[in-house]
C-alpha cells in the first residue's frame, strides 16, 4: 500500500466511525426521521461552502457528465438516508443497521456485472468474515418476524442506494475534488429529502436547542466529516474494498451505543468487531495490485 493509499484507508476508517455516531443521532433527534436525513444535508451546506472559499476547486469548472454523475450520486444517497430512516421505525436498530451494511455485496456483484471487475476466493471469503462480524456485534439485539419484515425489506433496499453513491463518487472522484462532490451530492440530496419529509408529514423543526446539537451534529459529524473522508478515500482505494471497509460503521456503532446510550458492549461484540476487522483485512489483501496479479497469472 503506497502512502497515498496508507492516508486514504486511515480517512475511511476514520469516515467510518463518524457515521457510526449516525444511528445514535437519529434516534436522539426530535424531529422526523426523513426531515433528520434533510437536516444531515442541509445543514452540511454552509459548512462545506465555508470549505470551497479556503480550498479553490482544483479545476475551474466541473465537465457536464460529472455534473449529471454528481446529481445522480445525491439522489443515490437521498433515497439511501429516506428509505434506511423510514426502516428505523418499522425494524429494530439491530435489523435495520445489518442490512444496510449488505451494500459490500451490491457493490461487488455491480463491479462484477457492470465493469468486469472480478474478485478471488479470498474477497469473498473476508466479505463474508466482515459480514457475519457485523451479525455478531448486532446479535442481542436482532429479531425475527413479519413484524419486522417492511422494515427490514427498507433497510436491504437502503444498502442497494448505498451501493449506488459509492458506485458513482469512486468513477468521478479523480476529476472532481472532495469538496465539489460533497457539495454537490448534499444539495441533491437536501433537494430530494425536503419534499419527501413534507410529503409524510413529519415534524421538521428541532423544537429545542438539544435537538438543533443533534442534526448539527448529523451535519457535520457524520456528514461533513465522515462522508467528506469516505469520498476522499474513494479516489485512491479500490472500491470493493472500501466498501468492505465501511464495515468499522456497525462496530463504531456499538461502541457509541454502549459510551453514550449505555447499551451492552460484552464478548460477543468484541468479538464480532475481531471478525469484522479480519475480515477487511482479507478484502484488502485480495485487492492488492500483487493480487490482482497473481489472480491474472
Amino acid at each position: 500500500m503506497n502512502p497515498h493509499q496508507e492516508r486514504a484507508a486511515f480517512a475511511l476508517f476514520v469516515g467510518a466511525v463518524c457515521i457510526g455516531l449516525a444511528p445514535i443521532l437519529v434516534r436522539l433527534a426530535d424531529v422526523g426521521l426523513t426531515a433528520a436525513a434533510f437536516w444531515r444535508a442541509a445543514l452540511a451546506l454552509p459548512a462545506l461552502a465555508a470549505l470551497r472559499l479556503r480550498v479553490p476547486a482544483a479545476a475551474p469548472h466541473t465537465a457536464a457528465a460529472d455534473r449529471r454523475a454528481l446529481w445522480l450520486a445525491g439522489a443515490f444517497f437521498g433515497a439511501d438516508l429516506a428509505v434506511w430512516h423510514q426502516s428505523l421505525g418499522h425494524t429494530s436498530v439491530a435489523n435495520a443497521t445489518l442490512l444496510a451494511n449488505l451494500a459490500p455485496v451490491f457493490v461487488a456483484l455491480a463491479l462484477w456485472q457492470l465493469f468486469g471487475e472480478r474478485y478471488g476466493v479470498r474477497f469473498w471469503l473476508g466479505l463474508a468474515a466482515a459480514l457475519a462480524g457485523a451479525g455478531l456485534l448486532v446479535a442481542d439485539s436482532l429479531s425475527i418476524g413479519l413484524r419486522d419484515a417492511f422494515g427490514d425489506g427498507l433497510a436491504a433496499i437502503s444498502a442497494v442506494f448505498y451501493a449506488g453513491y459509492q458506485i458513482v463518487v469512486a468513477r468521478v472522484r479523480n476529476r472532481c475534488d472532495t469538496i465539489t462532490v460533497m457539495l454537490r451530492t448534499s444539495f441533491a440530496t437536501a433537494l430530494l429529502l425536503l419534499p419527501v419529509a413534507l410529503a409524510l408529514h413529519e415534524a421538521l423543526w428541532p423544537q429545542t436547542l438539544r435537538g438543533w446539537s443533534v442534526v448539527f451534529g448529523l451535519a457535520l459529524v457524520s456528514h461533513v466529516a465522515g462522508q467528506g473522508l469516505i469520498a476522499y478515500a474513494l479516489a485512491e482505494l479500490p472500491t470493493a474494498f472500501a466498501s468492505v471497509g465501511l464495515l468499522v460503521q456497525p462496530l463504531a456503532a456499538a461502541a457509541f451505543a454502549w459510551a453514550l446510550l449505555g447499551e451492552r458492549f460484552g464478548i460477543e461484540q468484541a468479538l464480532g468487531g475481531a471478525v469484522v476487522l479480519t475480515g477487511i483485512v482479507l478484502c484488502r489483501l485480495a485487492t492488492s495490485p500483487r493480487a490482482a496479479t497473481i489472480e491474472l497469472n
